[in-house]
């Protein structure tokens, strides 16, 4: 009786050290993992009368051409300042660069050739927790495609320079690095604070994580912030507290 009281009580202990575990991977989507999919989804269901881009507020149809801002002009991607594109505000490197896949590679992960390649590709393909965090909705918005293209991967940040990048549109990028609008910064704010509590492998740097503090407490939930977080909550079937709650004390859900 004693021997299995022991193993009972071994598996009770392993049970709850994973639980934990359990419960951080379950925070973020688990609903979609087609990249494709989560942006038709967004558009169709989420944005089809709100159709704004993130850091500009421009305008697009339902053909995803933008309507460019008065005074709006860009140096470099001039095509694709044409139409809007999904942008991770969390960028794909940042947490793509956590899988092995995307920084080393995988055997499946071969082309029509026989080369092997790496990266997002291979990631997608291979990986289903990284297929799930780049089709996360609460971390996609749509960007007029040149500023999209012009942020890269870079990291947010407050620059001395006054000027900005794209003439009325107040996005300012310099040395590889970006500072949004203000009336971008408690979305991305909120969205950064997501994606570092849905998806553990994710950690944002000391000096992002107070960054993203500051503009939180700064930058409050608007009415079209809570209602889009609350239409993504019911397709992916999974909660943005960080959203959510304020939008909750705040009356707006």
């Amino acid at each position: 009786m004693k021997k299995y009281s022991a193993v009972f009580l071994a598996f009770i202990i392993l049970t709850l050290s994973v639980l934990p575990a359990l419960a951080d991977s379950s925070r973020g989507n688990t609903t979609i993992q087609s990249f494709n999919k989560a942006k038709k989804t967004l558009e169709r269901e989420v944005y089809y009368d709100h159709r704004q881009t993130i850091y500009c507020g421009a305008e697009f149809g339902e053909n995803k051409q933008v309507i460019l801002p008065t005074s709006f002009h860009a140096e470099k991607h001039i095509k694709r300042c044409k139409k809007i594109e999904w942008e991770h505000v969390v960028p794909a490197e940042n947490f793509g660069r956590t899988f092995k896949e995307w920084r080393d590679g995988d055997s499946q992960c071969v082309d029509n050739k026989g080369k092997s390649f790496k990266g997002r590709n291979c990631a997608s393909k291979v990986n289903l927790e990284y297929r799930y965090m780049q089709s996360d909705m609460y971390n996609l918005y749509p960007a007029i495609g040149c500023v999209n293209a012009a942020r890269s991967n870079y990291n947010f940040t407050m620059l001395p320079s006054a000027k900005s990048t794209f003439g009325s549109c107040e996005m300012k990028i310099e040395d590889n690095k970006a500072e949004p609008p203000v009336d971008a910064r408690g979305r991305i704010a909120r969205t950064y604070k997501y994606m570092e509590w849905a998806y553990p492998r994710y950690k944002m740097s000391s000096q992002q994580q107070k960054l993203m503090q500051a503009w939180d407490k700064m930058y409050p939930v608007s009415q079209w912030e809570c209602t889009r977080a609350k239409r993504i909550e019911a397709i992916q079937k999974n909660t943005n507290p960080f959203v959510e709650e304020p939008c909750k004390t705040a009356g707006l859900w």
